[in-house]
């Protein structure tokens, strides 16, 4: 009952360690399988899909892959099953010489993930070799005076095979003198030795043919054979003797091919053929003795080939020395190979990108390395760098793993792609190193806006301008890359004059040229503003804006409007009349021609000029004024009516004229004014209409002047009240913008007339003739002020400050009629 308890606990202590060894190997990601040996390419090793929990898609989009430790890939996935099969037939003899237990290692690579599985796969040993002797005859000479009981070694049997598949026992067969005895090696091994089991006689026999017959444990079992033939000798008492039982030697991996490596010496103390020894190798494996000559006679153990410590870093044989008497002796050698620096580290990359976004997160991994050095010691010790100042860092994973991350932020607009050079070197002295180049593409993001050229663009354009007329293009540059970097343009939204933005210009989405849709009239629009968006092809787009400022030219497009004289004085002969006296001295104002120009600056300034004259030389109008006034004293035979054409003439390219038209009289006395008006009216009127309704007109006029005269009294009294009124309501200086400036040009934006008034006294007597007409100095104004822009209504007369809109002196704007 105790013993069954204790077996349970074992069971279980046992499966608490299977189960610790199963969570062990899953946190640290490794799965162990075993297989056969010798199984055929393609063969079943273990099901990796399942056990690491694989999706099928990912292995078969290549997306998994197995690499092993070494040179020759022996495991691969299969893509349909995600089964772990052998790549290659596998030999474990050749694999794992001298080895209990043989284990090959890979890793499965995840390129998705990044991440990486140890696997172990234990080969397993078939019987696939039988033992075999290194001599399949062996010729041993005996002296007939060799005592029974006497022992004499035979070579051992070799068989790569292992544990039950080695070699198990020895058969000997063939002769009743001798006998076999087994000796257990220091390391296991069975030492086969030919024991005489009775007396010779050379006389009796003087050879013996054996046959020793080795097997191993295998089902079936395999076996080979060698044959000795016993030679009888006669008596040799003294069997040579190696100066050490044992040769220890250390030789470096490199060293040159012809060598000696070792001397091994023997003594015999017979003299003669008894007394002389010769070498041989008594025990050694297949690969020693390609690497390792004795010389029979000296005992120097040369190097036939170069060494290499990383395929094995030790050698054991066993010498054997014979007399000429066929008595021997043995002695160990063990050759131990040092390592030499003589692998440079091995940089394999696993996985990596190709290309990388410039917005990728700090630590994102970018490619997985494998770093070996077959190297031991310092030597195999590797240290891993890159080089250059890169936005990368090395990161060591498990084991000799490496990831390669970013170290910060990417930006494909100062460098779009990378040449990460991955170095490595081992401890050794010298130190050798190798390296490996990962080429790394940025993907562009759309992190830039468009730039524009200039800060603002301005641009002047002619008024009257064709429609569809280039104003200027802009231009933006995007920093991105491909369709991140394809800039398109628009106008922001806006108004002119009630109207959208859109309906004056337009913005080419491509090319970003602008275009006026319209003809342009500057008289209407002086300036126009606006904005424009350039906007790139990324998602979500970035955009920037920038503002335009078009400035529209004035062109001379507009010809001089007269405003005084009117241009209905021509519909009646007597109406616009403008009075001189005869006795006018040169120089006296008669009247003044006013005229405006819509257009600006040059092309608004006005000049006159008398065109036509009754009497040329009686009259002469101011250059930039346009008054006119008399070039000389009237005379008696001038006559009493002129009529006087000025041309009104601007200063564009090519310049626009008008005329005005103004009719002077000379009179003496009111009759004679009266009389010359009379005339001209009745030259003017209807053939058949009676000359006595002339008269009646005449009264008429006289009559509406002078209710005109007392209207225009109180009117003036009314606005002189006005003025004092604000004058106490305003301070004294709030006045700054009364008063017209006197200039020789008219105003660059146009000009709203102030008409010169004149101030007659006029004194009639009972008779007419007596009656005399006198003019009063009137002031003369030579430009008029600007008007108003054509978008603004222009205020009315009522609406300005009555000082400033009307003359200082009221007389200077009346008609006084006085009666004697």
């Amino acid at each position: 009952m105790c013993a069954a308890g204790r077996r349970w606990g074992r069971r279980q202590r046992a499966l608490l360690w299977a189960v610790l060894l199963a969570a062990w190997e899953a946190a640290w990601g490794q799965l162990r399988y075993s297989v056969p040996e010798e199984m055929p390419k393609g063969s079943f090793v273990g099901d990796v899909a399942k056990d690491l929990r694989l999706q099928l898609p990912e292995i078969s989009d290549n997306a998994v892959r197995v690499v092993s430790k070494g040179r020759m890939q022996y495991f691969a996935v299969h893509g349909k099953t995600g089964h772990l099969v052998t790549a290659e037939r596998i030999d474990r003899e050749q694999l794992c010489e001298r080895v209990q237990q043989c284990v090959l290692r890979c890793e499965l690579i995840v390129e998705g993930e990044m991440r990486f599985y140890e696997i172990e796969v234990e080969i397993t040993d078939i019987n696939d070799n039988e033992p075999s002797f290194r001599e399949a005859e062996k010729e041993l000479k005996v002296s007939e005076t060799t005592a029974p009981g006497s022992r004499f070694p035979l070579r051992e049997a070799q068989d790569p095979d292992s544990g039950r598949n080695s070699l198990q026992s020895y058969e000997l067969s063939g002769d009743e003198h001798f006998s076999l005895a087994v000796q257990a090696g220091p390391g296991g091994d069975q030492r086969p030795e030919l024991v005489l089991a009775k007396a010779l006689d050379r006389e009796e026999a003087a050879f013996h043919e054996l046959v020793l017959r080795a097997m191993d444990g295998g089902n079936p079992a395999r076996t080979g054979t060698a044959r000795i033939r016993v030679t009888v000798l006669d008596a040799n008492d003294n069997a040579p003797v190696f100066s050490q039982a044992e040769y220890t030697v250390h030789v470096p991996e490199d060293v040159p091919v012809g060598s000696v490596l070792v001397t091994v010496t023997a003594t015999d103390a017979d003299e003669g053929l008894n007394g002389q020894v010769k070498y041989s190798f008594h025990k050694i494996s297949d690969r020693a003795s390609e690497l390792f000559n004795l010389d029979s006679e000296t005992g120097e153990i040369t190097l036939k080939n170069a060494l290499d410590f990383e395929e094995i870093s030790s050698h054991e044989v066993e010498v054997q020395t014979h007399d000429g008497g066929e008595l021997f002796d043995t002695a160990k050698v063990i050759i131990t190979v040092t390592d030499v620096n003589d692998n440079a580290p091995e940089i394999l990359v696993q996985s990596a990108l190709s290309a990388i976004s410039e917005d990728s997160p700090t630590g994102t991994v970018v490619a997985l390395l494998h770093v070996q050095d077959l190297d031991s010691a310092a030597n195999g010790v590797v240290r891993c760098s890159l080089d250059g100042n890169v936005p990368f860092r090395l990161q060591s994973s498990h084991g000799s793993y490496y990831s390669v991350v970013t170290a910060r932020e990417l930006d494909r607009e100062q460098v779009s792609e990378y040449n990460v050079t991955v170095r490595a070197a081992d401890g050794g002295s010298p130190s050798l190193q190798s390296s490996a180049v990962l080429a790394l593409r940025v993907l562009d993001v759309n992190d830039n806006a468009p730039v524009f050229a200039e800060e603002r663009y301005s641009a002047r354009l002619a008024e009257n301008n064709a429609a569809g007329a280039l104003v200027l293009t802009v231009r933006a540059t995007d920093a991105d890359w491909g369709q991140n970097a394809r800039v398109r343009y628009r106008l922001a939204e806006g108004r002119v004059r009630g109207a959208p933005l859109s309906s004056y210009v337009s913005v080419q989405a491509e090319t970003g040229a602008l275009y006026a849709l319209r003809s342009l009239d500057y008289e209407q629009l002086r300036e126009l503003q606006l904005c424009v968006r350039a906007e790139d092809g990324g998602a979500p787009a970035l955009s920037s804006n920038v503002s335009v400022r078009l400035q529209i030219v004035d062109e001379n497009d507009n010809a001089p409007q007269v405003l005084y004289p009117p241009a209905a004085a021509a519909a009646a002969a007597w109406s616009g009349v403008e009075l001189a006296p005869r006795r006018s001295e040169a120089g006296a104002l008669v009247a003044k021609v006013v005229a405006v120009d819509a257009d600006a600056g040059q092309n608004a300034w006005l000049s006159y000029e008398l065109a036509k004259a009754t009497e040329p030389g009686l009259f002469r109008v101011g250059l930039h004024s346009g008054e006119v006034r008399t070039a000389r004293s009237p005379l008696a035979r001038d006559a009493a009516r002129h009529s006087l054409v000025v041309l009104v003439r601007d200063h564009g390219r090519p310049a626009l004229s008008a005329t005005a038209t103004l009719s002077v009289v000379l009179a003496e006395s009111v009759a004679e004014l009266l009389a010359e008006l009379g005339s001209a009216a009745h030259e003017a009127a209807a053939p058949g209409e009676p000359a006595a309704s002339l008269t009646r007109w005449l009264v008429l006029a006289v009559a509406a002047v002078s209710c005109l005269f007392v209207a225009f009294l109180l009117l003036l009294l009314a606005l002189r009240l006005r003025r004092c009124h604000r004058q106490q309501l305003l301070p004294p200086d709030s006045g700054a913008s009364r008063g017209v400036p006197v200039s020789h040009f008219v105003g660059i934006d146009g000009v709203r007339a102030f008409l010169q008034s004149y101030s007659h006294d006029v004194s009639l007597t009972a008779d007419s003739r007596k009656s005399h007409l006198r003019f009063s100095a009137a002031s003369c104004c030579d430009t008029l002020p600007a008007r108003p822009p054509p978008d603004e209504p222009a205020p009315l007369l009522g609406d300005e400050d009555p000082a400033g809109a009307l003359p200082s002196d009221p007389a200077s704007v009346s008609i006084l009629l006085k009666i004697y």
